[in-house]
């Protein structure tokens, strides 16, 4: 039985201009609909997560639900699931989706770490985003977390923005430090397709920082944060110790999940399986007592040997030769040309992308793929 559960919450009070995840502008009454279309799925799937080790309210801005809706959905989990004593529950939440009563609200309902996404502490590139707050919001917002008494949350920035430099990224990670997160997310823009920053690209209205600017920017976040005593554990995301998302290492160890909510994915017994994106199918099929899924399929075997190695590579602390064998795989001799070449290292057992393979993972990983046949 999987004991990891994502919670698809899609409301926001306006879409960024680089997201293309599946968000709809928040709606009392379809809040409610989907909510309750919500709980009848975690009844259904109830049998495939009995005991929980995570659950994680991803979105979306799931902090922008009202109190009604969000003791309803922790209620749901506390009847249909049995959540371990030290089970980790997160949600997603912006500056301005948050208050002191709300975060009360979540703390006494269960929750123990938070995931803000503040992405800059520099007004004008908030605007370029597309973001709704300001910095002075982003800091009021910290503190609203500190004095909740949540000792487990992480700091979501972002880099590579139009308009930004080294200078501004490294005032923006300053500024994080000042608040002393126990954990740091720190992205790099990818416009994609679809959305309306990448039009404002196209067209001229905007431009990206140069690749040397971006590969400086993402030094400045390894070095700085890595002084203050966060651990670089993934590509993205740096902790303090003991403070990494355990919701998150599941999906990069390749471990089982559930999804429920629209648009979200499950990996389950082999099968990967996703539910339907559109909302009013999600909440028809439901109404209806059917599992609102729209595909499923079994992982083929090269499939799941590549899973291994991407999902894997992506921590720093790589992957096992040995475990690799499971999937067919030979990376003792695969990796050779690559550590020779600098962009992997081997400790023992484990290979993991080195700092100079870090910063082109995507390139390491193909290259490596290639070289086990994949």
């Amino acid at each position: 039985m999987t004991g990891s559960l994502y919670i698809h919450i899609p409301f926001c009070i306006r879409k960024c201009l680089y997201c293309d995840f599946l968000s709809v502008p928040y709606e009392k009454t379809l809040v409610g609909r989907y909510v309750d279309a919500l709980c009848r799925e975690l009844e259904l799937r109830k049998d495939l997560a009995d005991t929980l080790k995570t659950v994680y309210f991803g979105g979306g801005t799931p902090s922008l639900l009202p109190e009604e809706s969000l003791c309803k959905l922790f209620a749901c989990l506390q009847v249909n699931f049995r959540l371990l004593p030290e089970a980790e529950v997160s949600m997603e939440a912006n500056p301005g989706a948050v208050s002191r009563f709300s975060l009360e609200l979540l703390v006494s309902l269960g929750l123990n770490r938070l995931s803000i996404g503040i992405q800059s502490f520099d007004d004008g590139e908030l605007r370029t985003l597309g973001r709704i707050h300001t910095s002075a919001e982003g800091f009021e917002a910290a503190r609203l977390i500190r004095d909740a008494g949540l000792k487990n949350w992480s700091l979501d920035l972002m880099y590579g923005i139009p308009g930004q430099t080294a200078k501004s990224w490294q005032k923006t990670l300053s500024a994080a430090l000042q608040m002393s997160p126990s954990h740091i997310s720190a992205y790099e823009l990818t416009p994609e397709a679809g959305t309306p920053m990448k039009t404002l690209l196209r067209e001229g209205t905007l431009t990206m920082p140069a690749e040397d600017d971006i590969l400086r920017m993402y030094d400045l976040a390894v070095n700085t944060l890595g002084a203050a005593g966060y651990r670089h554990y993934e590509v993205s995301n740096y902790a303090q110790p003991g403070f990494e998302c355990r919701h998150n290492l599941n999906y990069w160890d390749r471990g089982e999940y559930v999804g429920a909510g629209a648009g979200a994915h499950s990996f389950v017994e082999g099968m990967r399986s996703s539910n339907a994106m559109n909302i009013e199918d999600y909440i028809r099929l439901l109404s209806a007592g059917s599992l609102p899924e729209e595909e499923s399929s079994i992982v083929a075997p090269a499939d799941a040997a590549r899973e291994f190695i991407f999902l894997g590579l992506r921590k720093t602390a790589g992957i096992s030769i040995g475990e690799g064998a499971a999937y067919g795989l030979n990376l003792a001799e695969s990796s050779m040309r690559l550590i020779a070449d600098g962009y992997l290292e081997r400790e023992g057992d484990y290979i993991r992308l080195s700092p100079r393979g870090l910063v082109i993972s995507n390139t390491v990983i193909v290259k490596l793929f290639e070289a086990a046949g994949l």
